[in-house]
C-alpha cells in the first residue's frame, strides 16, 4: 500500500518536471535586441497590439486633436450598430448632396445599399456618403452624432466627441490617438468593415448604372507595406494629416495612429517596423503539454492531461524568462474520468513590458479517460491478490 502511494507521488513529480522542461524548451527567450524608439513627426501618436491592447510606443497619446476623415471609422461602426442588414436600400436624401470635401457625387433620389455607401465612406472618404448614412440610420445628422457619442461613452472613450459624421473641422469635434486606436480595434473585429478597409479598389453603381463609380483606397500602405490590412486616412487644413493603419505579420496585428503628422507615411512605416522588430507572437500549440494526474478508484492509477487550446502571447523579443505553472482543481481525480473533462489549468506569464501579470490561461483536459474500477476488482486490489 505504501509502495503504491510513493509510486503515485513519484509519477506526479516526474510529470511536473517533464511539463516544466517542455515549456522551458518552447519558450526560450531570444537574444534579439529591440530597435530604438521611432522618431515621428506627429504631434500625437500611438502604436499598439490589436490582440491584447498592449501599447508599444506613444507620443502625447491623450491630447485632444481633430481626427479629420479618420472619423469615418466611428461613423461606420455607428451605422452598423443601427442598421441590421447592410444590404438595406437607401434613397439618397437631398441633405447628402453637395457636401463640402471628398465626394462620390451622390444624386438625390438615387438608390444605393448601406454596404455600397460604406465602401464609398471608407475607400473614397466620401463626405456625402457619410451624411447619407447618418440621415438614413438615425433620421438626421444631429441624431446620428448623439448615437456616435453615446457609443463613445459606452466604450470608455473619455477624450472623444463628435459633431459630424465625416470629420470636417469643428471645435467640438475631437479625439485622441489612444481613443482612435480603440475604435480601430473594433473595426478590425468587424468582418465587413475589416474587409472593406483592407481593399484597394471597388466599383459601385451610379444613379442606377452598375460599376459606374470606381472607389480607390487612399491608404497607400496597402501597396507599399508588407502585411498592411487597412485602415483610414484624413486631412483638413485645421487638423493636418491624420492616419490610422494596421498590419499583420506572424500572428501579430499592430495598429498605428498619428494625428497632425506632416510626414505620416514615414511615421507609420517607422512605428510598424519598430513593433515587428521588437515584439513577436509566442505560441504553445494545443496538445504540446502533457501532465499526469493520479486517479482514485480507476482501472488505471492516472490519467494523461493535455492543453486543449493553443496559448498565444505577444512578447518582447528581448525578454525575461516566462513563468508557467499547472494549477490542478484537485490533487487527484475520481474515476470515471470523462473525455475532455477540465481537471487542471495551465498558466503562463511574462513580467515586464508587455504585462506584469498572467497573460494567458488555458484549460488542460483529459486525453485518456480511465474507467471506474468494478466492485470485485476493488475487493481484489484491497486484499492485494
Amino acid at each position: 500500500m505504501i509502495f503504491r502511494v510513493l509510486k503515485k507521488i513519484f509519477c506526479i513529480l516526474l510529470a511536473l518536471l517533464a511539463g516544466a522542461s517542455l515549456l522551458a524548451h518552447l519558450f526560450l527567450p531570444t537574444n534579439a535586441l529591440p530597435l530604438s524608439l521611432p522618431s515621428v513627426s506627429a504631434r500625437s501618436a500611438i502604436l499598439l497590439c490589436a490582440e491584447d491592447g498592449s501599447v508599444f510606443f506613444e507620443k502625447n497619446p491623450d491630447e485632444r486633436l481633430g481626427p479629420a476623415s479618420t472619423t469615418k471609422l466611428m461613423t461606420a461602426l455607428t451605422v452598423l450598430s443601427l442598421v441590421e442588414d447592410p444590404d438595406t436600400a437607401v434613397k439618397i436624401p437631398r441633405e447628402a448632396v453637395g457636401i463640402e470635401g471628398s465626394s462620390i457625387y451622390l444624386v438625390a433620389g438615387e438608390m444605393l445599399t448601406v454596404r455600397e455607401l460604406l465602401w464609398a465612406l471608407l475607400l473614397s472618404s466620401a463626405n456625402d456618403a457619410a451624411t447619407a448614412l447618418a440621415v438614413f440610420s438615425a433620421g438626421s445628422v444631429e441624431n446620428f452624432c448623439e448615437k456616435m457619442n453615446a457609443l463613445a461613452d459606452e466604450w470608455g472613450l473619455q477624450n472623444t466627441h463628435f459633431s459630424n459624421p465625416h470629420g470636417l473641422s469643428d471645435d467640438d469635434h475631437y479625439t485622441t490617438a489612444r481613443d482612435l486606436a480603440s475604435i480601430a480595434r473594433r473595426v478590425l473585429d468587424d468582418p465587413l468593415l475589416s474587409g472593406i478597409v483592407a481593399t484597394y479598389k471597388k466599383t459601385i453603381p451610379m444613379d442606377g448604372t452598375p460599376d459606374a463609380r470606381l472607389l480607390v483606397n487612399h491608404n497607400r500602405l496597402l501597396r507599399t507595406y508588407e502585411g498592411a490590412i487597412g485602415m483610414k486616412t484624413g486631412f483638413t487644413k485645421a487638423t493636418g494629416r491624420t492616419l490610422v493603419s494596421a498590419a499583420e505579420r506572424g500572428g501579430m496585428t499592430l495598429i498605428a495612429v498619428t494625428l497632425n503628422a506632416p510626414d505620416d507615411w514615414r511615421d507609420h512605416t517607422a512605428m510598424l517596423d519598430f513593433g515587428f522588430a521588437s515584439y513577436e507572437c509566442v505560441t504553445l500549440d494545443a496538445g504540446a503539454l502533457t501532465y499526469e494526474m493520479p486517479v482514485v478508484g480507476g482501472v488505471s492509477d492516472s490519467v494523461v492531461l493535455s492543453n486543449a487550446e493553443p496559448i498565444s502571447m505577444i512578447l518582447p523579443k528581448s525578454r525575461e524568462p516566462i513563468s508557467r505553472r499547472v494549477e490542478a482543481v484537485s490533487r487527484f481525480a475520481y474515476a470515471p474520468v470523462s473525455e475532455g473533462a477540465p481537471l487542471a489549468t495551465l498558466a503562463v506569464a511574462c513580467e515586464g513590458k508587455v504585462a506584469s501579470a498572467e497573460l494567458v490561461t488555458t484549460e488542460v483536459v483529459a486525453s485518456k479517460a480511465p474507467e471506474k474500477l468494478g466492485f470485485f476488482e476493488r475487493i481484489r486490489r484491497f486484499f492485494g491478490s
